[in-house]
């Protein structure tokens, strides 16, 4: 994959969003049902997928490995070969997205053994493996991780009950995936019921694979050792991407619709601004077309915030989302008092947040996961590079909104990855934004 010249946006900030914006689909949800794609033997149809970088690179491994990948629109046909060819597998492409590790579950169906790639991705700090490896060791898989793949191998695969040790999105997902293709019955306890989780679950019973318990933590699978059926699928909304629009709105105090908002996960953020003062309403939309993701239109107004009184961290889902947790650093910087932002998951993300300082925000890290911010601020047009971590890129773009005057945001591949089309999007609604 050959380099790409930077791409950078440049922002007139200060100025009041309005009108509406609809809610994108579900990076998360997409990468995921790239790699379980690879369970099926027939065509897999995806309809409404993000063109985002993140997809770009699944995409590129997919078809380096034999599988058919034909693009229309939004519209994604994926048909495997008869046998997967790991060998001409894109190591770059592969070593650019932590996704990569969703693509052990369904290749140990298809192989005895084999390497994948180590993953990137996020540079966030350690984020270990070894849920994923735990897990998979219950259904008779050896992972060895070494320095530049994992090595994986197993003398046959048996169901089994996985009792994971912490409530992983992608170790629930790699765990669905190994049962999925097991004849007999396993169960996955202390899953994990985010968004994309569920998302699979539909996908998986568009497969015809028995799943139970979808949207708790306890997930019994009855697995079908041999699929091939051409199915059709369409990617449900995704809450990270309404979140960002939500934080739009309230860091730049504007009156902005929220349209098709997946409803489920964003009800402990909406109540956490609710508190801050955050005014808005819910109106139903229905369900996401997988028949499993409920939707809403969000209406905020312009509002006077004040810092929440306990401090905000997030949770497994139903709690508030870890990757939502960044977007309340840059709201904060909006609200009267003290915030504190415990960000107990990821080692290095919370330091990202202090370059809200170069915006004119009042931060004081405490240690590499708690953050104290002091406000309100009057943000300041400024120069940053873009940080390689998605969500506290996206922070610094939102600040830029907010901030009075010209700002500059260089080198926004790690944005790119996960939202598609933003500049579009926000001109849509008021912003002033260009990209160079």
């Amino acid at each position: 994959m050959p380099d790409r010249e930077p791409i950078n946006f440049v922002v007139e900030g200060g100025r009041p969003l309005s009108g509406s914006i609809e809610t994108n689909r579900s990076k998360n949800g997409a990468v995921a049902l790239l790699a379980a794609s690879l369970l099926n033997k027939g065509t897999t149809t995806l309809h409404k997928v993000p063109v985002i970088e993140e997809v770009k690179r699944l995409v590129e491994v997919l078809e380096s490995i034999g599988v058919a990948c034909v693009w229309n629109d939004h519209t994604l046909t994926l048909t495997p070969p008869a046998v997967l060819s790991l060998d001409t597998i894109d190591k770059v492409a592969a070593a650019r997205t932590r996704s990569i590790l969703m693509f052990i579950g369904p290749l140990l169906h298809h192989f005895p053994e084999f390497d994948i790639p180590q993953s990137g991705g996020c540079t966030l700090g350690l984020r270990s493996v070894r849920p994923h490896l735990w897990a998979l060791e219950k259904f008779g898989v050896a992972i060895e991780a070494l320095t530049d793949r994992f090595q994986i191998t197993h003398d046959g695969l048996a169901p089994a009950t996985v009792i994971l040790y912490e409530s992983s999105d992608t170790a629930t997902i790699n765990s669905l995936f190994a049962a999925a293709r097991i004849n007999g019955t396993s169960v996955i306890k202390y899953a994990s019921a985010n968004y994309q989780v569920q998302e699979i679950c539909g996908y998986l019973k568009a497969l015809g694979i028995g799943v139970e318990g979808i949207g708790t933590t306890t997930l019994t699978v009855h697995g079908v050792s041999d699929i091939n059926l051409d199915v059709e699928y369409t990617v449900a909304e995704d809450p990270t991407d309404a979140m960002f629009f939500i934080a739009a709105a309230a860091a730049t105090k504007s009156a902005l619709t929220v349209r098709r908002a997946p409803i489920e996960f964003l009800e402990v953020e909406l109540a956490v601004l609710e508190k801050m003062g955050l005014h808005y309403t819910v109106t139903d939309a229905g369900i996401s077309e997988n028949g499993i993701t409920k939707l809403a239109d969000i209406s905020f107004e312009p509002s006077e915030l004040t810092a929440f009184p306990e401090k905000i961290h997030a949770r497994p889902y139903p709690g508030l989302n870890i990757d939502n947790l960044p977007f309340f650093a840059v709201i904060a910087t909006r609200a009267e008092g003290t915030t504190l932002i415990h960000d107990w998951v990821y080692e290095k993300r919370a330091i990202y947040y202090t370059e809200l300082d170069r915006l004119g925000a009042d931060t004081v890290l405490m240690d590499p996961h708690r953050i104290q911010i002091h406000g309100p601020s009057h943000l300041r047009g400024a120069e940053l590079v873009c940080p390689p971590a998605l969500r506290p890129a996206t922070i610094l773009l939102i600040g830029m909104l907010a901030s009075e005057g010209r700002s500059i945001l260089r080198n926004v591949y790690s944005i790119n990855r996960g939202y598609e089309d933003l500049v579009t999007r926000l001109t849509s609604i008021g912003a002033k934004i260009e990209q160079t």
